[in-house]
């Protein structure tokens, strides 16, 4: 039962279920100027909460489209990287195998392409397995006092075949008497063979490469320069993204899977440190790790 104000508002005695809008109850007060304007109130705040909800389901199957999506240029990308040097490999090995090789010099390009197309496999497939990892949640690190120039030397050996064949200049400077440092070796290493990796791609007329290592206060810095085509202003920042490749001819013609910068930056944040990069087109690169001294936590 209802008895009128003086401001012709209603006072409510009971609260009224609203047929419209089932499991909503409706209880006019003394503001309300009508049951009209109650109602209108009540469907203003339905269509907001619909409206919120639309707005949560949207942002679900936009970040569940976003993960198909790279779930799916992972594989793409994955089959297509696998595929090309395996099938290099098994042409050139059945060629040899068959003794349809003109001399003694064609040969032995084979067995060099053999070689750089194993190393190549292998860096793609250990890239790709720590990627996975990563997203996964599950890469961990094992922490060890080492030496770098021990570090450095495994990277100059690894390569030591694919930098002559290619006609590169190496420099090699490791600083004396450098502390041992904390860190995961085998990550470490991987991260330094994915620059000189990169410094070897992104090169093809210059063909220099200098490692250097030395001390800077409380932390270790170890460079790879080169001279190659460099990294322009508009991609440093986002170089380091997964699956990113520069805006570049040279680049998008370059065989990668866009997962090495990717890595390397990952790595060295686990490790407390960082990755930096000073470059420009045409003049060329210079990716520098940088470790701290201090023990990780």
């Amino acid at each position: 039962e209802t008895r009128p104000t003086p401001n012709d508002a209603f006072e409510v005695k009971r609260v009224m279920t609203v047929p419209s809008f089932r499991g909503l109850k409706l209880q006019l007060r003394g503001r309300d100027r009508s049951i009209a304007e109650a109602v209108r109130r009540l469907a203003m705040a339905k269509t907001a909460l619909i409206g919120f909800i639309d707005l949560m389901l949207l942002a679900g199957l936009y970040l569940a489209y976003s993960n198909v999506r790279r779930e799916i240029h992972l594989s793409r990308l994955v089959s297509h990287e696998l595929k090309t040097p395996l099938a290099l490999i098994r042409l050139f090995a059945e060629t040899l195998e068959l003794g349809r090789v003109p001399g003694e010099e064609k040969a032995k390009q084979y067995y060099r392409i053999i070689n750089k197309e194993s190393q190549r496999l292998t860096q793609l497939i250990n890239n790709i397995l720590d990627f996975s990892r990563i997203e996964a949640g599950r890469k961990q690190y094992r922490f060890i006092p080492t030496d770098l120039s021990r570090i450095v030397r495994e990277v100059v050996e690894a390569y030591r075949f694919p930098i002559e064949q290619e006609g590169f200049t190496l420099e090699v400077e490791v600083a004396e008497d450098l502390p041992e440092v904390e860190m995961d070796p085998e990550a470490i290493e991987q991260a330094l063979l994915n620059l000189v990796n990169n410094a070897i791609k992104y090169s093809p007329d210059q063909k220099y490469i200098r490692l250097e290592v030395r001390r800077g206060g409380e932390r270790i810095l170890i460079a790879v320069r080169d001279k190659g085509i460099g990294v322009a202003k508009a991609d440093q920042k986002r170089i380091f993204e997964k699956f990113y490749r520069a805006e570049n001819t040279l680049v998008h013609t370059t065989k990668g899977s866009g997962l090495g910068l990717a890595l390397v930056q990952h790595i060295m944040e686990a490790h407390g440190g960082s990755v930096e990069l000073l470059s420009a087109p045409g003049v060329g690169s210079t990716f520098t790790l940088v470790l701290p001294l201090t023990k990780k936590t």
